[in-house]
């Protein structure tokens, strides 16, 4: 098995890396190209030498007091003869880039297209606090709806009176649509709506969207917003607000925070992969405009440590005493570049935005955008500090699911 001493092709700078107390590491692989960005992380204030060894499923990280071995994820190996790029960027930690060799069939896969099967029974959930807001419905029919300006190019493309004016698109009882972050189910039957309630919504203004007259629904048990009512018999749920699981299924509660990135990262890996598109604007149900995002790639793996997440990248080592293998987790994750809007920041660009064809709106419950942007910042801020911006944009990496 071939092996890299790091540290005897660069002794000349090796004594400026540390391990004792704390370790972080980062590592980057792009699926398609087969490529990775290492990041050995260290904090600066202590002052040990490091040795690092490297073989195609492992790393070995040694100091004159200790060594720890790294094991890689299943699937996930590196060359380490192409090892080049090796370069020291305070605030940051040690570089490497080197050829990977990623074997892992995983992708993001958007779990309502998961859940929702035709004539198969399926329970949905509150997100917030995992209450049963819909029992056991079977579809038999999961369809999914057209663009949002759908109407539109009919009007193009009819040379006679559009056949489609003034109607809607509303499902039947066991009918389920699938929009681009929604989803729309008939609820004229009262065992549908046991977990929810309505409520009115606020008042319109002038930045308010016509829907936003619609009454909400809400958890009864949490009280989160869920949806809304858009038709006397159509309820409109929104995809970061419920779970949806088969019966007898214990609900797994994820963070609310790693649900949200998790959605949001595959609604735009959906986007880019079925409709080439890439740059997108984020809007509230109450009309305004908090974030603009710009797709970079949905084919990256992030290799990260499975113990507590620090300040500046993932805590690897918290003890020097430990000799056992680290753990590591297997991330699939969207890279995006992002501009907040929020506080009318960045008001003339996505203005500009609004009417480029190339950008798509998505909308979601105003709440679930400040989530979302609460996200993308404190991700864009567990980055090595040279990794944080790209031109103007910030730059940020949303986790889907994870694989051990």
């Amino acid at each position: 098995m071939s092996i890299v001493n790091i540290f005897s092709a660069w002794c000349t700078v090796a004594a400026c890396y540390y391990l004792h107390v704390k370790m972080t590491l980062l590592m980057e692989i792009r699926k398609r190209t087969q490529t990775g960005l290492l990041i050995f992380g260290v904090p600066e204030s202590e002052r040990l030498p490091l040795d690092i060894v490297m073989t195609p499923s492992s790393f070995e990280v040694k100091t004159p007091e200790d060594t720890m071995r790294i094991g890689l994820p299943l699937g996930i190996r590196i060359v380490p003869s192409s090892c080049r790029g090796v370069q020291y960027i305070s605030g940051d930690g040690i570089h490497f880039r080197m050829q990977v060799q990623a074997y892992s069939s995983t992708k993001l896969v958007p779990p309502l297209k998961e859940s929702l099967k035709v004539k198969k029974s399926c329970v949905f959930h509150c997100q917030s606090c995992g209450a049963v807001i819909m029992k056991e419905r079977i579809f038999i029919r999961v369809l999914p709806l057209p663009t949002e300006n759908w109407n539109s190019l009919v009007e193009e493309w009819c040379c006679h009176a559009d056949p489609f004016a003034n109607k809607t698109l509303r499902p039947r009882d066991n009918d389920c649509f699938l929009g681009d972050t929604y989803i729309l189910v008939n609820a004229t039957s009262e065992p549908f709506l046991q977990g929810i309630t309505e409520i009115d919504s606020p008042a319109s203004t002038s930045l308010t969207k016509k829907s936003e007259a619609n009454p909400r629904i809400i958890c009864k048990r949490c009280k989160a917003m869920l949806g809304e009512r858009v038709y006397p018999d159509t309820v409109k749920y929104y995809v970061t607000e419920i779970v949806i699981q088969p019966p007898l299924k214990d609900i797994i509660m994820l963070p609310r925070s790693c649900y949200v990135a998790s959605a949001a990262a595959q609604c735009l890996a959906e986007f880019a992969s079925a409709r080439s598109t890439f740059r997108f604007s984020i809007q509230g149900d109450d009309g305004k405009t908090y974030l603009l995002l710009w797709l970079l790639n949905s084919d990256t793996l992030l290799v990260e440590a499975a113990g507590q997440i620090s300040e500046n990248i993932l805590t690897l080592v918290e003890d020097s005493s430990r000799h056992d293998s680290s753990s590591l987790e297997l991330r699939n994750a969207v890279k995006v570049l992002y501009h907040p809007c929020t506080g009318n920041r960045n008001k003339e660009l996505a203005t500009a935005w609004e009417t480029d064809t190339g950008v798509h709106c998505l909308t979601f419950p105003s709440h679930t955008c400040l989530e979302l942007l609460l996200v993308l910042s404190s991700s864009n801020q567990s980055l090595p500090a040279s990794l944080r911006c790209m031109n103007s944009f910030q730059v940020t990496e949303l986790n889907g699911h994870i694989y051990h």
